[in-house]
């Protein structure tokens, strides 16, 4: 598999890896300047030049990707039979300089509900480098030319017709973060109630008033839930204080929360993130 297919395979299956590149070549070495392997934490694709330089380069990945590190990083290899070397002699007589870069897992999003505020928030949240996933039981509200502002978005987007909601519970990666904002309560407390079944989520953010809380408090509490499990649920979701209820300053405050929320919480974790 080629490199920027390797790439591709990750992202697409919510896997962690690094990017290995030599940077600079001094002397003789086994590849050139510009060649690339990519590492995940079980395997390797491409080649760097084999032996000690490549072993050494595959365990500092794997090192990063347990450390769920962000930045890239230079590291310097002797090819040389008096330099030290944990997985046999490579004695080119040169040094390799590489880059590692981590690769690491995009936050996951999904917004149920795609009307005024649902799309409000995927505009902005579309300019972002995530998975996100949208939903709404009314075809209608997903209709191509309605999602054309979308356009060009950094985030790869999936959209989700679901006349009941709930079964999209189901596709979502461990770690995802959810924002409950449909047309109905009803909807609204199913997609509670279902969401609190799946501790493997993030996060789970409901847009309504205090009022609209205390009734659905109630009602989850008599299916089951614990004040615990309630707990999970922050509503409303969004920057305290915001009290327009303008559909675009809602949308950019609960942004701005989930934003910031990106920047504590790593990408994919929960209890059954891999």
């Amino acid at each position: 598999m080629a490199w920027i297919d390797a790439v591709e395979h990750l992202r697409a299956n919510r896997l962690a890896g690094v990017i290995v590149t030599v940077a600079a070549v001094r002397g003789h070495a086994p590849r050139n300047g510009g060649a690339k392997m990519v590492v995940s934490a079980h395997e390797a694709w491409g080649t760097i030049g084999g032996g000690n330089l490549e072993e050494t380069a595959i365990e500092r990945a794997r090192t990063l990707i347990a450390a769920d590190a962000a930045e890239p990083e230079l590291m310097t290899v002797q090819l040389s039979d008096k330099a030290p070397a944990v997985h046999g002699v490579q004695c080119c007589g040169g040094e390799v300089v590489l880059l590692v870069e981590p690769i690491r897992v995009v936050p996951a999003v999904v917004i149920f509900g795609l009307g005024h505020v649902g799309l409000e928030l995927a505009r902005i949240l579309s300019r972002h480098d995530l998975d996100l996933h949208l939903v709404d039981s009314r075809a209608d509200q997903l209709a191509e030319d309605r999602l054309a502002v979308l356009g060009g978005s950094t985030a790869r987007l999936r959209v989700h017709h679901a006349p009941v909601p709930e079964v999209v519970f189901e596709l979502l990666p461990a770690g995802t973060h959810v924002l409950i904002m449909t047309h109905d309560h009803a909807e609204d407390v199913a997609l509670c109630d279902v969401a609190l079944r799946f501790p493997e989520l993030a996060s789970i953010g409901l847009i309504g008033s205090s009022a609209k809380w205390r009734r659905f408090q109630q009602r989850l509490a008599d299916e089951g839930h614990t004040p615990e499990d309630l707990a999970r649920i922050h509503t409303p979701i969004g920057l305290p204080g915001i009290t327009s209820k303008d559909p675009a300053a809602i949308a950019v405050s609960v942004a701005a929360e989930l934003l910031q929320r990106f920047e504590t919480v790593p990408a994919g974790s929960g209890p059954a993130a891999q």
